[in-house]
């Protein structure tokens, strides 16, 4: 079954496929591989509005289940910014960065609570969707740490382990990060889809095989 993973973000596309891989008879694309198709604008005010828009968008255009996803960043201290601005917050991700940590510049160890949001949305071409959220829970950094990831990994604290989302192992980010929470959210969702699309294919090919039988015993 073919799955559109809506979204030409290296990083998150790699983060998706990599947690899909154990499912069988999937297909999957981004639009890393279609660099033509132009992703509607982000433009609701919560993550899970913005992806249900970018799912729906992309199974209406390619007639095929898409997976969107719309994460970031809230900072209790910024009064839960930057949210839904995360990705546009600054023009680089050092930028974005940068200027968090210059934003929490003073601001105490206890007060610099934070957590990375996740929303994820399944979409059908007949406009059918459902979303699920996932949540990680850090505090932000007074300096960027690490080198994996990608986005505010480097200075979104983890207490409990006592290192940054950067560095981490993929393994480790994925089983605990805000992405894979509501990835496995929504796991049951595609595999009732993948489900679905199996016994409908069984059923065609038994018509086709039954059709095929009685244009033989017909030209007999």
């Amino acid at each position: 079954m073919r799955l559109i993973l809506a979204t030409a973000n290296p990083g998150k596309a790699r983060e998706m496929r990599d947690m899909l891989a154990p499912l069988d008879g999937l297909a999957i694309e981004s639009l890393l591989d279609h660099p033509g198709f132009a992703a509607p604008e982000e433009s609701e005010a919560t993550f899970e509005g913005n992806a249900r828009l970018k799912a729906l968008a992309c199974a209406r255009a390619f007639g095929a289940l898409s997976l969107a996803d719309d994460s970031g960043l809230a900072v209790d201290a910024l009064g839960g910014r930057p949210g839904v601005l995360s990705a546009r917050y600054a023009p680089t991700s050092a930028d974005r960065n940068a200027k968090l940590l210059e934003e929490m510049r003073g601001v105490p160890e206890e007060r610099r609570a934070a957590r990375y949001v996740a929303a994820m949305a399944l979409a059908w071409p007949d406009g059918r969707c459902v979303a699920r959220e996932g949540r990680c829970e850090g505090r932000i950094a007074l300096a960027p740490r690490g080198e994996g990831g990608f986005g505010y990994d480097p200075v979104f604290w983890l207490p409990e382990r006592g290192l940054t989302m950067a560095e981490l192992s993929d393994e480790e980010k994925n089983a605990i990060s805000h992405r894979g929470r509501a990835l496995r959210a929504i796991l049951p969702d595609i595999r009732l889809a993948l489900a679905q699309h199996a016994s409908r294919e069984s059923r065609k090919n038994e018509t086709d095989r039954d059709g095929g039988s009685a244009a033989e015993s017909g030209g007999l």
